[in-house]
């Protein structure tokens, strides 16, 4: 998962950096408000109210808040925010399958019971970039190549006409079975092992009922947590012939792949964790792309997202360099429009607000004392890959 650039607190009388503590009455009401912690958030309760009340407008009094659709006779299935203005052709489809369970006998993060990862808002050190040693890298060695295994046994099964929900299944499955926990479970309430965001959809989709179609690209997003540690990668996928003969498709797709691969050439020690966002925003600039700016690579260890944040585009502020026994992600989200998004009322699946396509590749690097090793590298036998460019000699895309 991507972890989003730096908030501010919305204390009135706090300059803190903002946790993952959310206003439940303004995520109700779609509302992004952060806090540094539940003391600061109960301390400005009494002015901070006061915008969910600002928040009302008249149509509010001629539109009922919730509007519920009638489920399909068809299939029983529904879109659960009918009265939401879409910015492109992809709709949820619930129900939603009910909660995976994940054996009792297998470790589990902090937050897999009740939705808050506690050891993530620890504030003392909370910049501090941790240094693994030689156990703790191999132990991300271990997990990340258990990712990349379960990532591939995903990629095998998005074809045409199953449902994300299904990916999900096969995700949740492989996970268990390498007695490992699927990090995204829970974590602050997401409620699936996997994320797959479909077409315009640019992170954090949450698998449903929606059949794949010949011509979706699906990027498929797996962290699993063994023994304590998280690994985490992504990337995005081809689903059937149509996808493969579109440039569009094809131009961000492998934009993105080559974003994330022009990135990790300059990683190595003493590089900052600044300049890998101009690199990326370059080469997507010149294949005629965008990069989105709201969420941004992550430090990954026994927490699944810490200090450093990476971010992917130019001209950022990112605090600090690369040093041996530093874990990260760099994940860059590239746009076929606009970069700016747009997150749905499931408070998760964020989206392209123009509905143009978007595409995303990560993986976990560890920094070594001469480069990066890229833990959660693609295997000889690894599903997708890279395309050539529809209509030219020499298959690569050429600039917008």
């Amino acid at each position: 998962m991507a972890t989003e650039d730096k908030r501010q607190c919305q204390g009135a009388d706090c300059n803190n950096e903002a946790g993952t503590l959310q206003c439940p009455t303004c995520q109700k009401q779609g509302l992004a408000s952060f806090f540094c912690s539940n003391d600061c958030f109960k301390r400005n309760w009494s002015e901070h109210k006061k915008i969910h009340k600002s928040t009302s407008n008249p149509l509010r009094s001629i539109f009922a808040p919730k509007v519920i659709s009638e489920p399909d006779p068809a299939t029983g299935t529904r879109n659960p925010f009918p009265a939401f203005q879409y910015t492109g052709d992809l709709r949820p489809v619930y129900p939603l399958s009910p909660t995976r369970k994940v054996p009792e006998h297998i470790p589990r993060p902090d937050y897999a019971k009740d939705g808050i990862p506690r050891s993530e808002q620890v504030f003392v050190g909370r910049n501090k970039i941790t240094i693994l040693d030689k156990a703790q890298q191999n132990a991300m060695r271990k997990v990340c190549r258990l990712a990349r295994e379960v990532l591939d046994i995903a990629a095998r099964a998005a074809v045409p006409g199953v449902t994300t929900d299904y990916i999900d299944e096969v995700v949740h499955n492989a996970c268990v079975e390498r007695n490992s926990y699927p990090s995204p479970l829970n974590y602050c309430h997401f409620p699936k092992s996997v994320c797959t965001s479909v077409n315009e959809s640019i992170c954090h989709g949450i698998p449903d009922q929606r059949v794949l179609k010949d011509g979706d690209i699906i990027n498929i997003d797996v962290t699993l947590y063994h023994e304590g540690f998280h690994g985490d990668i992504n990337e995005t996928y081809y689903v059937g012939d149509k996808a493969l003969a579109d440039p569009d498709s094809v131009r961000v797709v492998e934009t993105a792949r080559e974003c994330l691969d022009e990135a990790i050439k300059i990683a190595k020690p003493n590089t900052l964790f600044r300049e890998y966002g101009p690199v990326i925003a370059k080469h997507a600039e010149d294949r005629g792309c965008s990069t989105v700016k709201t969420y941004c690579g992550h430090g990954i260890n026994t927490l699944f997202h810490c200090a450093p944040n990476v971010p992917h585009y130019a001209k950022n502020k990112a605090i600090g360099m690369a040093k041996p026994g530093m874990c990260f992600t760099i994940e860059p989200m590239i746009c076929l429009g606009t970069y700016k998004d747009r997150t749905w009322p499931d408070n998760w699946t964020s989206v392209t607000v123009d509905g143009k396509r978007s595409a995303q590749f990560e993986h976990t690097l560890l920094v070594t004392e001469t480069g990066v090793e890229v833990l959660t590298a693609r295997l000889p036998d690894s599903p997708g890959g890279a395309v050539a460019w529809p209509g030219t000699a020499n298959g690569l895309p050429a600039a917008a």
